[in-house]
């Protein structure tokens, strides 16, 4: 699989890489439902076979949970990069709250490094820039654990230009991770040109839209979502935006056809045809998922798939 230079961090990336948020399980208040770890690991295993080389998690995802599975799933695949994040500490009775303290976010490190059974972790990065006034405090840590060796490359998510500035007075912000979707393109105004400009490198997330954009979701499933799968209480998957979405989704589909791939594969191309993009984080379940959406690192999107997509 086609690789390429992760911006600043050096690092060599396969264009997609395997998104660990939904495998997390249920017991959380951002789960996808109940998952089957077994099915997980296979999602996992599948997308290594594929030759995908990394993987990107998140202390919240699951409260642990899906660190945990990431490790059962990876153990001797020495090539494989691992990224995952911080910022959101476990709370009482299966929260999380938001805290970017200096003390906190070295937990949350250990923490995520005995889960996930490493020395070091190859991209560590800050969730969420919340609360906005201990951004340069979350910052300054994790640059501390980069010079320890416990983090190689630390990087942020979903931080605004204003918020990557600030940072990179601290120490230089090597990677980004921005939501990108033909449903959610608010990063091409600024965010998107001020990483090119800098070398940053970007992994964007949630290039399907959540699941929206695989083409299966009709309204009829997406009434039927179990009732701890936090899609149904998103914005995205209600109306107004539920037809907006749909509409965009009949584009997506047309172009797939022509092609002869999923309309997953095509939503994901269509993220990883702007130049300052360096992957997508696609999210696995089941290993029958896999092939059809790594298809799309060798989907070439033509000048008039993109305007029938952009329309």
């Amino acid at each position: 699989m086609r690789t390429v230079t992760f911006g600043r961090t050096g690092l060599e990336i396969t264009r997609v890489g395997f998104g660990a948020w939904a495998i997390g399980g249920s017991n959380w208040a951002f789960g996808w439902g109940e998952q089957d770890d077994e099915e997980s690991v296979a999602a996992i295993r599948r997308a290594l076979e594929l030759r995908v080389n990394w993987i990107d998690t998140a202390a919240q995802y699951g409260l642990g949970h899906s660190e945990e599975v990431v490790r059962r799933a990876v153990e001797g695949e020495p090539r494989l990069l691992i990224f995952t994040k911080g910022g959101q500490p476990e709370g009482p009775n299966r929260t999380s709250y938001q805290s970017l303290k200096r003390d906190s976010l070295r937990r949350e490190c250990e923490g995520s490094l005995e889960r996930l059974g490493l020395d070091a972790i190859d991209l560590y990065q800050i969730h969420w820039p919340i609360p906005d006034e201990e951004v340069e405090e979350g910052w300054s840590a994790l640059a501390e654990l980069k010079a320890e060796g416990l983090v190689r490359h630390i990087g942020a998510s979903n931080f605004s230009v204003e918020q990557l500035e600030r940072a990179e007075a601290i120490a230089p912000v090597e990677a980004l991770q921005p939501p990108y979707s033909l449903l959610d393109r608010e990063v091409e105004a600024e965010t998107l040109p001020y990483c090119e400009e800098h070398g940053i490198g970007v992994i964007v997330y949630s290039p399907m839209a959540s699941g929206l954009l695989t083409g299966r979701m009709t309204r009829e499933r997406i009434e039927s979502l179990p009732a701890d799968d936090w899609r149904r209480q998103s914005a995205r998957f209600r109306e107004p935006e539920l037809s907006r979405g749909l509409e965009v989704v009949e584009r997506v589909k047309a172009v797939a056809e022509r092609h002869g791939v999923s309309p997953g594969a095509v939503a994901v191309a269509w993220t990883l045809r702007h130049p300052p993009v360096h992957g997508a984080i696609v999210g696995f379940r089941r290993p029958d998922q896999v092939d059809p959406i790594v298809a799309a690192v060798d989907l070439e999107l033509s000048d008039d798939d993109l305007a029938e997509l952009e329309h």
